[in-house]
């Protein structure tokens, strides 16, 4: 058997030989994605930031205390009309 030489190709900086030739065809292909420059929307950037775990418990607390805060403000509003009159149960007629 045949071990790796210690020359280097100059596509995947992994010595030459039969056993190294397949790690040398992974690392080419993951090679292709180190120059994706991923979403260039802004706003797809900030869903795919966000979405990644360490962010996402952070979005995800601002996003829980947001809407306990907002509910709890519209629960403390008071309302523009005047509460209607009570309503008085009606009594028995008088002879």
């Amino acid at each position: 058997m045949q071990a790796c030489s210690m020359t280097f190709s100059a596509e995947c900086h992994l010595p030459r030989g039969p056993i190294c030739a397949s790690l040398c065809s992974g690392f080419r292909a993951q090679n292709s994605m180190d120059n994706d420059t991923g979403p260039t929307n802004r706003i797809q950037r900030l869903m795919q930031w966000a979405i990644t775990p360490p962010q996402s418990y952070g979005v995800y607390l601002v996003a829980l205390i947001l809407v306990f805060t907002l509910s709890f403000y519209a629960g403390t509003l008071k309302p523009k009309h005047p509460p209607a009159p009570p309503v008085t149960a009606p009594s028995a007629p008088r002879s």
